[in-house]
């Protein structure tokens, strides 16, 4: 891994997290939980570069995310769609399944988890969460499309102050 400037990046956030997806991780290297994210932004917010993302407290992640200043997402690439899958769909609570997504565990110098197969990490310090709610949505189609009780509830958002990011080969 070579740790890089957040500004370096080169990707398109739209392209990397709507397209590619990633997985957010959060906990220590000896306990912690990861899952698949299609949602998030990253940009520039009250004077330095942050990344948002979106739990929803029924997922294992929460519970890891609520319990931790930090996070970490990964960037695997198109190629580990199936990897993508698998942590998405199934639980940490009762499956192993960075072993069933043939993911290995790599811990970065501030103690973060990633994995071997990313491409991009990118470190955060949570700086800001909230729960959504219904009544702050101006466009209310979209609430009804995305949440409520047939949905599987409210999303909370995390803005996290990007720490550090790392490149691997």
């Amino acid at each position: 891994m070579q740790q890089i400037d957040p500004t370096q990046i080169t990707d398109n956030f739209i392209s990397l997290i709507g397209k590619e997806w990633m997985l957010i991780t959060a906990g220590s290297a000896t306990l912690y939980n990861t899952m698949t994210a299609s949602w998030g932004a990253a940009g520039y917010l009250w004077n330095r570069p942050v990344a948002f993302v979106f739990v929803r407290p029924e997922r294992y992640t929460f519970e890891f995310m609520e319990q931790n200043e930090n996070f970490s997402l990964s960037f695997l690439g198109k190629d580990h769609r199936d990897a993508y899958k698998i942590c998405g769909s199934r639980s940490g609570r009762d499956t192993n399944k960075i072993q069933e997504a043939n993911l290995h565990p790599l811990t970065t110098p501030s103690g973060l988890v990633t994995f071997k197969e990313a491409r991009l990490t990118v470190e955060c310090k949570k700086i800001y969460g909230s729960m959504l709610q219904k009544d702050h949505f101006s466009e209310p189609s979209i609430y009804e499309q995305w949440y409520g009780e047939t949905h599987g509830g409210d999303h909370k958002l995390y803005i996290g102050a990007i720490t550090a990011c790392f490149i691997h080969s």
